[in-house]
């Protein structure tokens, strides 16, 4: 069975990998020559302004007053340039919006896995091509910008991470640190001949990344007072630097500006998903080459936004985020990043006719060589028969387009061939996802097969060693033929030759020969399949259909409590009538009103705010004072049943309370000191670490029966969630280990009910490392129905207190208490823990319910596994390519997320294993535990 579930884990994992191979592949092709206008620019240098974090209510709205809080911004819109929305892209964090503005494609989400840090991919951006590029701000964003670059011509200069703290008492440093030096690099380069020299070169770039706002916004939300001034710091620090620039180049009017922002922030402070307040962010434009503004009487949006900001009457130019980079590109005259997908905005631009035409031209041309290039690597690697070209542009098109635009350029019919461009890199653009997607389809086909299989597998071993189904066939193993073998083999070596001609990687080699293995393991099982289905059609059809449908209802709830919260409710709520269902009502009333109770106050929970709570400290205190409360009853209650307390046990329960007051005295001085801008005290933070790892170790002191072992889980996992709480979600992991210890009993009295004899009452037992496999009974319908609870309960754990499926659900004040400075990892860590914690009480609880039910964990676990693997299956049908981004973003998350859930469901395993059997022994010999 060991290796089962090796294999299990492996299969798994190569399941979830698949996902990546898919959907996750990185877009980018290299090969293509740069492209450039061959006119005179408009622009010498180019300075781009990025304020992090920005969204765009928060710049182009006015105060209650009617003041701006960005004049200068304003007066740019009003009296020298244009504006409009910069529409970005899931998912709306630092690097893929900057990866957006400056390279002009939006980045796969590969990058993830390096944490948005490192360059997964190698691409061209606009510092790239530049002559010289100098930068300023974080060291996060300027790096990778440097390291992608060829040559030594991009300069930057960047503050320490450390700077980047949460709770500083003024964040708005970061960004006067940025305009500080800038001008005293100005400063300096008049006496520097060398750099003064390069700064009077043409087709340069100055990047000011802007990192005050956005750090404001996590900390204190976008509504507060913080977040509003540093935008008026901002606006006061740009007029200066505009300022010092036409001083310094002599008022040449060749320097073009562009300041906008990577991504928005919601109303709670969080960015990464689809959003509108994170995906609309501010754009504006001014100085060479960019037009004056215009007013108009009447403009055609969807929205309300221009009535609201007292805009409607200058002309509003919305772009898309990868737009910018070959806007930027025509404005300095350096050839369009080479992976760029944007589409010049010619409105934009403040020049002649055949200006634009002409950029329009080569941008069309830059787009078409990475569909050439695209094309050519997908025909190279796909025999010819089997080979579908994109229909929509052929060879042929291609070049009557490009004749044809030509003409028109030379005709001075110059809008014909803007447009005639346009539909050119349109046509393009969608032969590129084509050639992208072009084996997905393939790709999809084996991993259902290798789902469907496995799932059989799994459903035929259960069947095969924990039921009664097989008890009437020989258990002689029959020496399998040598047709089954043969034939698999030789479908095994024409699969791998067929991907060898192919010149596959090698991933689709384990995708394609998995299901192969697979399946011969299912035929193997031939059987036991025989036996299944003899015994279900001695089974009635009317019970048979009603568990199938009740079955299915089960699994759709699951499935629909990812796209909406309340169905857990709604699943909560039937469980609560589950007692007068049986007879456990008349059984055991007290425990039964207790299942009713705790059901139904967990059902409260999907029904709070996932996310924009603001921080309620009070609610985390009052979560502290209720777990102390329940461990002096508890304690009380086990000093009562024993008659006497041994003093270790009771010291240790003891430590665990003053962890307990720990956590709400460092929560409470946090909070305060956050809001008097004294930052993270050091002794709160040391306390936090402490208690953090005491958490994994009191567990293991406490004694292995089963009561107190669960209740020292439970002390100690709440001492640190409360440290990681900000409002209501501090009370959910006390209310789950409610209804938790009620199933324990619930499942013990269900036993009973059932004819089965419990050797023990729930007070007595103890968990240990080796149990007796003798108590392990068959399967029956109860466990199904105990496997689906824990699938459920571990779907609660999940969503009972945020959509953790969007990265806009994870608040940064969660980690406050250990940490402020940002540190991406780390306080990832931090708050992967803070999800895992309800998942390890429910883990526990069930290691209990195996005890109790006197029920084999493996034979339970392989059908837990086999209902997380049905909605793992129903997610991937339900993936999307199409949609909106946050439809596509949501729907691939969800698969993602039942999959590791899968996988994690190993490791939780042995985590609550570990947590419920281990016992360490300060001094002295250890003692053993006996059932």
């Amino acid at each position: 069975m060991l290796l089962f579930f090796i294999l299990g884990v492996l299969v798994h994992c190569v399941f979830f990998a698949s996902i990546f191979d898919i959907y996750f592949t990185s877009p980018l092709v290299h090969g293509m020559t740069p492209r450039f206008t061959a006119l005179p620019p408009p622009a010498r240098r180019l300075v781009l302004f990025v304020a992090d974090g920005l969204r765009a209510d928060a710049l182009y709205e006015l105060e209650e007053n009617g003041n701006t809080r960005a004049p200068f911004i304003r007066n740019i819109i009003m009296h020298e340039g244009s504006w409009g929305i910069s529409h970005t892209r899931v998912p709306t964090e630092s690097r893929p919006g900057h990866v957006a503005l400056i390279a002009g494609f939006y980045e796969d989400v590969s990058a993830v896995a390096k944490g948005w840090k490192e360059n997964p991919v190698e691409f061209d951006s606009l510092f790239n091509e530049s002559k010289y590029t100098w930068s300023w701000g974080s060291p996060d964003i300027l790096t990778m910008f440097a390291k992608g670059a060829s040559g030594n011509h991009v300069f930057t200069y960047s503050y320490d991470a450390i700077n980047e703290d949460f709770g500083a008492d003024d964040v708005t440093k970061l960004d006067t640190w940025v305009f500080d030096n800038i001008k005293e690099f100005f400063h300096a380069a008049r006496n520097n001949q060398s750099l003064f020299s390069k700064l009077n070169e043409e087709k340069i770039v100055f990047f000011l990344h802007l990192l005050g706002i956005d750090t404001n916004g996590h900390a204190y939300r976008p509504s507060s007072r913080e977040y509003k001034d540093n935008i008026k710091i901002v606006d006061e620090g740009i007029k200066e630097i505009v300022s010092m620039f036409k001083h310094f180049y002599g008022n040449d009017g060749k320097t073009a500006f562009i300041f906008t922002s990577d991504h928005g922030m919601t109303d709670w402070g969080a960015h990464g998903a689809g959003h509108p307040s994170e995906t609309l962010t501010p754009f504006v434009s001014w100085g060479a080459g960019i037009k004056y503004p215009q007013k108009v009487s009447a403009q055609q949006f969807d929205d309300t936004f221009l009535k609201e900001w007292k805009l409607e009457n200058w002309k509003r130019r919305d772009v898309y985020q990868a737009d910018i980079a070959p806007l930027m590109a025509s404005l300095i005259g350096v050839p369009f990043p080479l992976n760029s997908v944007g589409i010049l905005p010619v409105d934009y631009l403040n020049n002649t006719d055949l200006f634009k035409a002409e950029s329009m031209f080569t941008n069309a041309i830059q787009i078409l060589e990475q569909f050439k290039v695209k094309m050519t690597e997908k025909k190279e690697v796909t025999l010819p028969f089997l080979f579908t070209p994109f229909k929509l542009l052929s060879d042929s098109k291609q070049l009557n387009i490009l004749r044809k635009a030509r003409s028109y350029i030379k005709q001075r019919k110059y809008d014909e061939a803007v447009s005639l461009c346009k539909e050119l890199i349109d046509l393009a653009l969608e032969g590129l996802s084509y050639y992208h997607t072009y084996d997905r389809f393939f790709l999809g086909i084996t991993v259902v097969l290798g789902f469907v299989g496995w799932t059989s597998y799994a459903s035929l071993l259960v069947i095969k060693s924990h039921s009664s189904l097989t008890r009437g066939v020989s258990k002689q193993v029959k020496k399998p033929g040598q047709l089954l073998p043969c034939s698999f083999a030789a479908i095994g070596v024409s699969i791998a030759f067929f991907l060898l001609i192919q010149a596959c990687p090698w991933t689709y080699y384990i995708y394609c020969l998995l299901p192969v293995s697979i399946w011969y393991a299912v035929l193997r099982e031939f059987q036991v399949l025989q036996d299944l289905v003899t015994a279900l059609l001695t089974f009635p059809p009317s019970r048979f259909f009603g568990y199938l449908l009740v079955f299915t209802l089960g699994i759709e709830v699951l499935v629909l409590s990812f796209f909406y919260r309340y169905m857990l409710t709604a699943g909560l709520t039937a469980f609560a009538g589950w007692p007068f269902f049986t007879r456990l009502w008349t059984r055991a009333k007290i425990t039964s009103l207790s299942w009713i109770f705790f059901s139904l106050l967990l059902a409260v929970f999907p029904l709070m705010p996932v996310v924009g709570r603001k921080p309620n400290i009070s609610l985390v205190m009052g979560a502290g004072l209720l777990v102390l409360l329940l461990s002096l009853f508890v304690i009380t209650s086990f000093i009562k049943r024993k008659g006497s307390f041994i003093n270790e046990e009771l010291l240790l329960h003891l430590l665990q309370m003053l962890s307990t007051v720990l956590s709400i005295s460092v929560v409470y001085s946090t909070h305060n000191s956050l809001l008097r801008k004294q930052g993270l005290p050091l002794i709160n933070q040391i306390v936090s670490w402490i208690i953090l790892a005491s958490s994994f170790v009191m567990p293991l002191l406490s004694p292995t029966s089963l009561l107190e072992r669960l209740f020292s889980i439970l002390l100690s996992s709440m001492s640190t969630y409360l440290l990681l709480s900000t409002g209501y979600e501090a009370l959910f992991p006390l209310a789950l280990s409610c209804l938790m210890f009620v199933w324990i009993h619930m499942e013990q009295e269900t036993l009973l009910q059932s004819g089965v004899s419990c050797k023990q009452k729930v007070t007595s037992i103890q968990f240990a490392c080796h149990t007796d496999i003798t108590q392990f009974r068959q399967l029956n319908l109860d466990d199904i129905r105990r496997a689906f609870f824990l699938v459920f309960f571990l779907v609660t754990a999940f969503f009972g207190t945020g959509n953790i499926a969007s990265l806009n659900s994870f608040d940064l004040a969660s980690v406050y208490c250990f940490l402020t400075v940002f540190s991406p990892y780390m306080m990832g860590a931090l708050m992967m823990w803070k999800i895992l914690i309800p998942f390890v009480l429910v883990m526990c609880a069930f290691e209990a319910v195996q005890l109790t039910t006197q029920l084999s964990s493996k034979s339970l676990f392989l059908m837990v596994l086999i209902i997380s693997d049905i909605m793992a299956l129903h997610f991937f049908f339900l993936i999307k390519d199409y949609g909106s981004w946050l439809d596509i973003g949501t729907s691939i998350s969800h698969y993602v997320i039942v999959m590791c859930m899968t996988i994690v469901l190993v490791f939780l395993n042995g985590l609550a294993q570990l947590l419920t059997t281990k016992k360490l022994k300060l001094c002295g010999k250890p003692k053993s535990h006996l059932i």
